[in-house]
């Protein structure tokens, strides 16, 4: 993903090293400090495709709306991320962070975060054990306790419950941003046990269509094109849920010519891909002549251990699912099959036949493991998920500032307006022009001339 990320031959884990920024501060882990220069040019790279988290960052700032607020966050650690970060922090917050995913962090950007003085606890290809030790130097630390969560897949939330579940005593409100996190955050609220408001980022418009949709019809082919360098152009390949991810891993492999087969358990998006053109199957009819295999359901053991034994040679599988649960990994760790790394990200696990299947990332997330994915895009994200201003408030000052009372217990979705504000700050960078309402349209119509223009079910 980075030229630095990967490049180290240092096999020492940075929980071994002593390490200090050049303030002489040794409150993080990851996994070279001296690296944090190169990491700070891709941060500034990133800010020049992120306008509107800059942008609220210049206007916000004077008002330090986060004052006060102590924000523990489990997210992807990339230079786009780090946007975030520094804007939180130019807003008046505290933060503490992990990585959300073992493959995804860009240790040179963990570096410059440690050097800016970011409490940051993650390096790429960390273990298990690794993942929740960095998570709980975050969260258990002496004179320090969160009061907000910033999460994306609800380990961190998860975490906290299991471990420190008094924490929440002090924790004004969760952030989700993954469809996982979120699911997790809704099963919590029917079995009344989530204890405080929850924002569910995940489902507003503006991280549906532009992370979900558009973000992985760009990034499902670069993953694919730097992990095995294939040609798209008449493969066969089955993408498993038709949700906003599998639409936009649909729309590239068609576009470059590639054979799709959709699987899908919903019959609303199982019409949308028959409309879309795409071939709706049973994974069983098509296992044995597909050349790929992508899911992107959030379930788990969608490809189980009997559909990965009928397989043809040479077949490529891969998730684009937030979590590591859709194919069964586990069950190839086995004496009778042979897995032999090829490069970083790419195995290929062998059977005593000699037939040989490509696993990429070890069955974890496709495009952050083993590629980057456009800034552009992520910025929308990260300013839907971490800060709007004027009139709405975005998740995280909403959630902060909000009078006790406002929000109960309850997972909340964005507001409409928010969502369209988000939007509204990109727009120039495609030197765009809105429309505006006349009085006698907006009449017309029974809207206020300012938005929202789409009620909140509207998608």
């Amino acid at each position: 993903a980075a030229s630095y990320t990967d490049s180290s031959d240092d096999e020492t884990s940075p929980r071994d090293k002593q390490q200090k920024n050049s303030k002489g501060s040794s409150d993080f882990c990851v996994k070279n400090i001296k690296q944090a220069e190169f990491g700070r040019r891709e941060i500034e790279i990133a800010e020049q495709e992120m306008p509107a988290l800059m942008a609220l960052r210049k206007r916000a700032q004077g008002e330090k709306p986060l004052a006060g607020a102590k924000i523990v966050g489990c997210t992807h650690i990339t230079a786009q991320t780090a946007v975030l970060m520094e804007t939180l922090g130019a807003l008046g917050a505290q933060c503490r962070w992990a990585a959300c995913n073992i493959y995804s962090t860009l240790n040179e950007v963990a570096a410059a975060l440690a050097e800016s003085g970011f409490p940051v606890f993650a390096w790429k290809g960390e273990s298990e054990d690794d993942f929740w030790w960095c998570i709980d130097r975050c969260v258990n630390v002496e004179g320090w306790q969160p009061n907000m969560i910033l999460d994306d897949g609800g380990d961190l939330t998860h975490w906290i419950y299991k471990k420190y579940p008094n924490m929440f005593k002090k924790i004004k409100g969760i952030v989700e941003e993954s469809v996982t996190g979120v699911h997790r955050l809704y099963q919590l609220s029917k079995a009344g046990k989530l204890c405080v408001p929850a924002m569910n980022v995940n489902d507003s418009v503006t991280k549906q269509k532009f992370d979900n949709l558009y973000c992985c019809r760009e990034s499902i082919l670069d993953g694919l094109k730097r992990t095995t360098d294939m040609m798209f152009g008449g493969k066969q390949v089955v993408v498993c849920g038709y949700g906003e991810v599998g639409k936009g891993c649909c729309a590239a492999l068609k576009a470059m010519g590639s054979i799709v087969y959709v699987t899908e358990i919903d019959p609303i998006c199982a019409l949308q891909a028959c409309m879309d053109g795409f071939r709706l199957v049973k994974l069983n009819e098509v296992i044995r002549q597909v050349d790929i295999v992508i899911t992107c359901t959030g379930n788990k053991n969608v490809v189980t251990r009997e559909h990965l034994d009928r397989m043809k040679n040479s077949c490529i599988v891969c998730n684009m699912g937030h979590s590591n649960t859709e194919i069964d990994v586990a069950s190839l760790r086995t004496p009778e099959l042979t897995w032999e790394r090829v490069r970083s990200q790419v195995d290929h696990v062998i059977w005593p036949d000699g037939k040989r299947i490509v696993l990429l990332a070890e069955g974890r997330l496709l495009n952050l493991s083993c590629s980057t994915v456009p800034t552009f895009v992520l910025s929308i994200t990260a300013t839907t998920q971490a800060i709007a201003f004027s009139t709405q408030a975005l998740a995280l000052i909403e959630l902060y500032n909000a009078p006790e009372g406002r929000y109960k217990q309850d997972v909340y979705l964005l507001p409409k307006k928010m969502d369209e504000y988000v939007a509204s700050l990109h727009l120039p960078t495609f030197d765009a022009h809105l429309t505006e309402l006349t009085d006698e349209q907006a009449k017309y119509l029974g809207l206020n001339k300012n938005g929202p223009f789409k009620p909140n079910y509207y998608r």
